[in-house]
């Protein structure tokens, strides 16, 4: 009889409930932020291919970023690295990222927009030879592809990581355990 009477309270749904909360599949960051910031790495990675300075006043020869200055390619390389480690921290974390990694991320990429776009308005590497040079296409196009990668590496690092809590551990702010 006693069998018959927990089966019935559970069927009714006032059986005792367990203070442990279900266990749930951990949710995991969106892929948007880290395919926003893949995009700009590929940009910022073909600018260095571009012209970045013209000589002269009528422009010519042109050179590329890499024929401009080492830090170039460095930029952008340096952009593959980190886009690489935020994959496969994407792979091994049970929530899809690494926070601390995808910060760093993107600081490296707002400071590889500012020194673009400070190239943009006064070209470096010429001062010393006397050059007169004018930025051209390639340091744009870098500055988008940083921009870029700033900004995805931004909206993944707002998402939810290995110190988050499901928001069911939480009532209204204050923690449930």
């Amino acid at each position: 009889m006693a069998n018959a009477n927990s089966t019935d309270r559970a069927a009714s749904g006032t059986a005792p409930r367990s203070s442990r909360p279900a266990p749930s599949t951990p949710r995991k960051a969106k892929s948007t932020g880290l395919a926003v910031a893949a995009l700009g790495v590929v940009v910022l990675n073909v600018s260095p291919f571009m012209n970045w300075v013209g000589l002269g006043a009528d422009e010519e020869p042109r050179r590329t970023g890499y024929e401009t200055d080492s830090l170039v390619p460095f930029m952008a390389y340096l952009g593959l690295g980190l886009l690489l480690a935020m994959v496969y921290a994407r792979g091994r974390s049970d929530h899809g990222q690494h926070r601390g990694l995808t910060l760093v991320s993107m600081a490296v990429a707002l400071a590889v927009t500012v020194q673009a776009v400070a190239f943009s308005f006064n070209p470096m590497g010429g001062l010393e030879r006397g050059d007169d040079l004018s930025a051209q296409i390639g340091v744009y196009v870098a500055i988008v592809g940083a921009a870029l990668w700033a900004l995805g590496s931004g909206l993944l690092a707002k998402e939810i990581e290995g110190d988050d809590h499901d928001q069911t551990d939480y009532d209204h702010g204050t923690d449930a355990r």
